[in-house]
């Protein structure tokens, strides 16, 4: 993948490889019931842009709802890494902080998405 970074949790175990579609750019907060209480900014990965290069037995899903949003952590120090979006299924997310030499406050403020307006 060209243009690749590195993301990370905290630990180490997990570890991945994206692409992004935009680079940091449209980095953004989202106010759904979920996202509000995590906190995390996020960017879009590029179609495809995703690859777990270590730890993918370590990675825990989280649905709720329609069970159409994917969240990913890692299940031992509960960093999340990277989601499907639940307003289009063909998106990804990754978490900006766990991108490797990236300071999210480096680069805000961010918009708010408006996920709680998103039908479940």
């Amino acid at each position: 993948m060209s243009g690749e970074k590195r993301l990370s949790c905290h630990c180490g175990a997990v570890e991945l490889t994206v692409r992004l579609a935009d680079g940091l750019f449209g980095a953004r907060r989202c106010n759904c019931s979920f996202c509000r209480r995590r906190g995390a900014v996020t960017v879009t990965a590029a179609p495809g842009g995703i690859e777990v290069t270590r730890g993918a037995d370590n990675l825990t899903l989280y649905q709720w709802g329609s069970l159409s949003a994917q969240h990913y952590f890692c299940r031992t120090c509960g960093i999340y890494t990277h989601h499907r979006r639940r307003g289009d299924s063909e998106e990804w997310a990754v978490n900006m902080g766990a991108l490797e030499d990236v300071d999210p406050s480096d680069h805000g403020p961010f918009p708010w998405f408006p996920g709680r307006d998103v039908p479940l």
